[in-house]
């Protein structure tokens, strides 16, 4: 079975540091690379190299940014016959802040050519999303085509998953569509009434975002794991046990996105496919970048 994956590329400009600096600051940085990003696309490079068959849906433009593109869908194996070249947009680019100290980093996004995906867009991918056993998108693309594209999935049965990243209203019709949603900390902050920092607060947020009518709710907590929660069951989980130190963790929440995904296509049960998920997530961390840093079905079947 296969995966549709609806989102952004954009090249990564990534900036390491001692600290990130706070507004009106200027710190001396200690490397800089560039290299492919986009949360659709980091996620359609985790997936592929995970084992699934991985059709991408976006647009780029004709440049020298999306033939870095086209390059590494290449390389994993990402079907991108629904990547539209478009020669009046630029692609997209994002500019990271990283601690190399910690890892964490701070983003600021420009979706370039990918923010002019249209509807009619969608409805030219509609094959490849029927033909998907789960369909993923986040909030990077335009809301209105992110939306369409939930709906027609819903509508052809398709299993949604939405990682809403960044975090933006949503029309609250939409939440009965959505099989799995999969905000981080944050961003379940930004869709209940308080704020979601420890397993506990993540229960109480996953109880009110399954009143909204969503049918799974998995919230990532960073270093202290994730929580799964639906009307059957609830559980925490802890972070993979790795071996190598974490360098960075951009990306982390994508090969996440990912690699339950593949899971799910695999028909693993919740369990095993948030541990395959977790072990996903882990392993791109203690890499530098992010589509770059996805890891191997190889390397993730070891860990685990």
């Amino acid at each position: 079975m296969s995966i549709s994956i609806l989102g952004i590329f954009v090249a990564d400009l990534v900036f390491f540091g001692e600290k990130i600096p706070v507004e009106g600051e200027t710190i001396l940085g200690k490397n800089f690379v560039i290299g492919p990003g986009g949360k659709g696309s980091n996620q359609a490079v985790a997936a592929a190299k995970a084992g699934a068959k991985t059709f991408f849906i976006s647009k780029i433009g004709d440049d020298q940014f999306g033939s870095m593109a086209t390059e590494i869908y290449k390389n994993s194996g990402v079907d991108y016959s629904n990547v539209i070249i478009s020669k009046d947009h630029s692609t997209g680019a994002a500019g990271i802040l990283v601690n190399e100290e910690t890892g964490a980093n701070a983003i600021n996004v420009f979706p370039g050519a990918a923010g002019a995906i249209t509807i009619k867009d969608i409805d030219k991918a509609e094959e490849a999303i029927k033909n998907s056993s789960i369909f993923l998108t986040q909030l990077e693309a335009p809301k209105d085509v992110v939306t369409y594209a939930l709906k027609k999935a819903h509508s052809l049965n398709v299993k949604t998953i939405l990682n809403p990243a960044p975090a933006a209203e949503i029309d609250e019709s939409l939440f009965s569509m959505i099989d799995y949603f999969t905000p981080n900390e944050t961003e379940a902050s930004f869709y209940v009434d308080h704020d979601v920092e420890t397993h506990e607060d993540a229960e109480k947020a996953a109880m009110q975002l399954l009143d909204k009518g969503i049918k799974n709710v998995v919230i990532t907590l960073g270093e202290k794991g994730a929580f799964f929660a639906n009307s059957e069951e609830k559980f925490s989980l802890p972070i993979a046990n790795l071996s190598n130190p974490v360098v960075d963790t951009t990306g982390a929440g994508d090969a996440f996105n990912a690699g339950f995904a593949a899971a799910l296509t695999e028909g693993q049960n919740i369990k095993d496919a948030l541990k395959f998920a977790t072990a996903t997530a882990g392993l791109s961390t203690t890499k530098i970048g992010t589509a770059n840093s996805m890891p191997s079905r190889e390397e993730i079947d070891k860990l685990l």
